[in-house]
């Protein structure tokens, strides 16, 4: 069995930042709780390690107060959330992406004018919900050309496209490409992010030349999802595991060639494993 990994499987540098933010604050607890508001990546393995070292996750501002420092998600929250957890006493460290940061200000600034936001992505992503409550004026997200088509847009009035970081780059310049001849008054912002992009490449190069596709990382994980997506589009059989135990040797009989990549919040190990398990296959 040839096994072609993918260079840009792993944690991303916005994964990687949080969590360095994470071990520091237990480090240098001195006694505080050490809280993350709500799941600081979309992995459950790292989570429950996290969790077993002490590290409790709010659902809320209300459980958090004086005593504790608290760490914003790398998704990022709302500003409204923001401000109730800075008036919570908690000492408060941003871990947010710096690439969903620079999201938020370059939508907070393109909607100065009153623009209505249009916001390619999944509605109820953490990250989409931060992203919509920096625009100044309305703001609409939409998962798909077919779901944009069905708002009541106005030609005259002023709109402002950008997507979530982590959507299809491909999906999105066809976005771009249709609803500028049909908005004049449409300004793009460029957010998804370079490793998303890298990372997608990566995953249909290796997927145009092998038999099947394994993708390690959480299901709640948007990345790793359209990782597999995209290896399912291309006609390939994708399996998209958490972890190497959800293999299956039968499925893999008569293959030669497999190909193996994950998202942006799987550690190293996970992938290390999967990439074991199908070394050993006969």
């Amino acid at each position: 069995m040839e096994i072609l990994r993918a260079k840009t499987a792993g944690f991303c540098m916005g994964v990687s930042l949080a969590l360095q933010k994470l071990d520091t604050a237990l480090e240098q607890a001195h006694g505080k709780r050490i809280c993350t508001l709500g799941p600081i990546i979309h992995n459950p393995q790292v989570l429950a390690d996290y969790e077993r070292r002490g590290v409790f996750c709010a659902a809320s501002p209300d459980e958090l107060g004086p005593g504790d420092c608290v760490l914003i998600r790398a998704h990022g929250i709302t500003r409204q959330v923001e401000e109730a957890v800075r008036a919570s006493g908690a000492q408060v460290q941003d871990a947010t992406c710096p690439k969903v940061k620079k999201a938020q200000l370059s939508i907070f600034k393109a909607t100065e004018g009153g623009a209505t936001l249009l916001l390619f992505g999944e509605a109820e992503h953490p990250e989409v919900r931060g992203l919509l409550s920096y625009a100044r004026g309305a703001a609409h997200v939409f998962g798909s050309s077919a779901e944009l088509a069905g708002l009541p847009l106005d030609p005259a009035v002023d709109y402002v496209l950008a997507s979530q970081t982590t959507q299809d780059r491909g999906v999105f310049e066809n976005l771009v490409r249709e609803w500028q001849a049909r908005l004049p008054h449409l300004e793009v912002l460029s957010t998804i992010c370079d490793a998303t992009r890298e990372r997608q490449d990566e995953a249909l190069k290796i997927a145009a030349c092998v038999d099947v596709m394994v993708v390690v990382g959480g299901r709640q994980s948007g990345n790793t999802r359209r990782l597999a997506d995209l290896a399912a589009q291309c006609g390939r059989t994708t399996f998209h595991i958490e972890e190497p135990s959800e293999l299956r040797a039968e499925n893999f009989s008569k293959k030669s060639r497999v190909g193996l990549t994950a998202g942006a919040s799987t550690p190293k190990r996970l992938i290390d494993a999967a990439q074991s398990w199908l070394e050993a296959l006969p």
